[in-house]
């Protein structure tokens, strides 16, 4: 490199190291949680060798023990307010030496603040920020509480997210740090939605199949609507019930208006919530890259036929194009 470039590029080099920082402490910021690990003692937190809920609802914990711990039994403590669970911990001598405490659990969410509504295995946890620490039982009896060191999540832009809600429940479980380096847990209730399971795409019709996240309301107060973009044109379609999953027949034939193609969204009315339907519950970054779906040919009970195309949009939203081709001369192109 000549001497007239070298003080561009260390100038270049020096700017793309202050990015690096602020990036970094930007992630370092959504991640911590506006709290402190009150209650626990200014000494030093057990550092994790694994911390993370899997699957959106499974804790998974294990922690290096120190090497002089003289330790019987150990236990995790997930605190908030005067509510505290307690789980047992695994001592796990390793090849090396070394010695974990280890535990898995399921998590779910409840609105009792006692944890057991019904009966149901894991911890029962309401929303808010639990404090996660640990306590030590020596062989005389003696209790040793510490913290768990807070753990950083990978800053991944791969096609599945480090973080994922509870696929069955819907509510939100994740770990973050507090603004002292300790580990806690977020619990975030369930929202208000529908959610996708399948689409079927069969010779005459478009089936879809779903179920209400946190209903607010009976089964018979939803209707399942096609509303048509742009022109605010809105379509019912019949719903069957079992539980709280539901299935309907997409309205095809009114969602049709010569060879002009239309786009439609669809959803759930409650009152005047209108709940798009939608695949959310799930780790995929890019739902509309990662579910694929082809164009299928329809035809109605008119003899008429369409050009349907159903997908998940880039919001992870359900939503329609079809365009009908009837009477279309041979080797014609319908126009999308």
């Amino acid at each position: 490199m000549s001497d007239a470039l070298l003080p561009y590029a260390v100038g270049a080099a020096k700017r793309a190291r202050r990015v690096a920082v602020r990036m970094r402490r930007r992630v370092e910021r959504l991640h911590t949680a506006p709290a402190f690990g009150g209650g626990i003692p200014p000494r030093p937190a057990l550092r994790p060798l694994h911390l993370s809920v899997l699957g959106g609802r499974t804790l998974n914990v294990a922690l290096l023990l120190p090497p002089t711990a003289d330790v019987a039994a150990a236990r995790l403590e997930l605190a908030r307010g005067g509510r505290v669970h307690r789980l047992p911990l695994e001592l796990e001598p390793q090849s090396d030496g070394t010695r974990l405490l280890t535990a898995t659990t399921a998590l779910r969410f409840t609105d009792t603040p006692d944890g057991d509504d019904d009966g149901a295995p894991g911890l029962g946890l309401t929303a808010g920020l639990w404090r996660v620490a640990t306590v030590l039982t020596g062989p005389a009896g003696q209790e040793t509480r510490t913290g768990v060191a807070a753990v950083a999540l990978p800053a991944t832009d791969g096609p599945v997210a480090p973080v994922s809600p509870d696929p069955a429940g819907g509510a939100h479980f994740r770990l973050m740090r507090s603004v002292d380096g300790f580990a806690v847990l977020k619990v975030r209730a369930p929202a208000h939605q529908a959610e996708l399971d399948t689409f079927a795409l069969r010779w005459d019709r478009i089936t879809v199949r779903g179920r209400v996240v946190a209903p607010q309301a009976p089964p018979a107060a939803y209707t399942a609507q096609a509303v048509r973009r742009g022109g605010g044109a809105v379509l019912q379609a019949p719903l069957e019930w079992d539980g709280d999953r539901f299935a309907f027949d997409l309205p095809l034939a009114g969602m049709v208006s010569g060879r002009r193609a239309h786009r439609w969204d669809i959803q759930l009315q409650q009152g005047r919530t209108g709940l798009k339907i939608g695949r959310r519950l799930t780790d995929l970054r890019r739902r509309d890259q990662v579910i694929r779906t082809s164009f299928r040919i329809i035809a109605l009970e008119d003899g008429s036929l369409l050009r349907v195309h159903a997908y998940i949009t880039s919001a992870g939203a359900l939503a329609v194009s079809c365009v009908g081709f009837e009477g279309a001369p041979d080797g014609a192109e319908e126009r999308v």
